[in-house]
């Protein structure tokens, strides 16, 4: 059954990046109501003080009291919601969105489950579920992209990713590798073969294809623009499945979704940026396929999806508030 009342919604770490994608989303969202804008320490501040896009836009203010709501997302760096949830008071029927890595491969809290929102391919467990794992941005753009294959037990091979991100997938606190005069007309390649979503990506790819998991070999890259994934993935096609086959495995698996769409055509990061769609797109030469999965790190790789899982947990329409408006130059 549908919630009936307008969701009050309650938002830790609401100064960051996820938590401004959130916050911008959810005021234009016609079921969701913002209610306690977390920060230790500005409190009573108007929160265009931080994300000052929204001066004109909210009269809210940030907080340090959690209230009573009906959802709670927590945009905390990576290791602090388990800290969270053991300090604070959450309402006893309060939902749960962790957009940290708190949960996405260890899912038990004391005697609580997190499922695991890639919102594709979980929607009935999501549906049914009080505490949610919103996934990695590199994770999300990289599952979506292999998720057939996995579905048809046809990833048999190594996996080789190179996948670039904005500057933005590196949160807002400062480093000598977010700066600008590093960044701008730069790229380079960061923890390669031991990204953090790794772990969660193997583990998704096994659960789809009843435990079988490849080798993925993943360059994660550094890119000079703000926002958007950019992952290109090669894999050794089955030797028993012909290119007609898996494209039309591709055009199935995705042909209901409403985010997630199959391009015959060549994608680029502008169609996806602002957006809360993921794009993909296949070549083949000499027994390989090529992959190439885009998507916003800010949206349908974090803060998007978390609103998308939102609604699907309050039994709301899938796109209910994500209709948002492409960036096309």
């Amino acid at each position: 059954m549908p919630y009936m009342k307008k969701i009050k919604v309650a938002i830790a770490g609401a100064t960051g990046y996820t938590g401004g994608e959130l916050i911008r989303i959810l005021l234009n969202h016609p079921e969701a109501k913002l209610m306690s804008l977390l920060t230790t320490s500005l409190s009573g501040k108007p929160v265009w003080s931080i994300h000052k896009d929204l001066y004109g836009e909210s009269n809210l203010t940030f907080t340090d009291q959690i209230g009573a709501p009906d959802v709670l997302f927590l945009c905390l760096g990576h290791g602090l919601s388990r800290e969270f949830l053991t300090t604070n008071p959450i309402p006893a029927h309060c939902k749960v969105i962790d957009l940290g890595n708190d949960f996405r491969t260890d899912d038990t809290f004391e005697d609580k489950r997190f499922v695991y929102g890639v919102s594709e391919l979980f929607e009935k467990d999501i549906r049914q579920t009080q505490y949610l794992a919103n996934p990695g941005c590199f994770a999300t753009t990289i599952i979506l992209g292999l998720a057939p294959l996995a579905a048809q037990k046809w990833l048999t091979h190594d996996v080789h990713i190179h996948a670039l991100t904005g500057s933005t997938g590196a949160g807002k606190q400062l480093t000598e590798t977010s700066q600008f005069s590093y960044r701008s007309s730069n790229i380079s390649i960061y923890k390669p073969f031991q990204h953090q979503h790794l772990a969660e990506i193997g583990k998704t790819l096994a659960c789809l294809s009843s435990g079988l998991s490849p080798v993925i070999n993943m360059i994660p890259m550094r890119g000079d623009f703000p926002r958007g994934i950019f992952a290109a993935m090669l894999v050794k096609m089955p030797d028993t499945v012909t290119e007609e086959q898996i494209v039309t495995v591709y055009k199935n698996f995705y042909k209901d979704t409403l985010f997630v769409h199959f391009a015959e055509h060549t994608i680029s990061l502008k169609e996806v940026i602002n957006t809360n769609k993921t794009l993909i797109n296949l070549h083949f030469s000499n027994g390989y396929i090529h992959i190439t999965s885009v998507l916003d790190n800010l949206l349908k790789g974090a803060s998007g999806q978390a609103v998308q899982n939102m609604n699907l947990m309050f039994g709301l329409p899938e796109d209910c508030g994500l209709r948002l408006k492409n960036i096309a130059f």
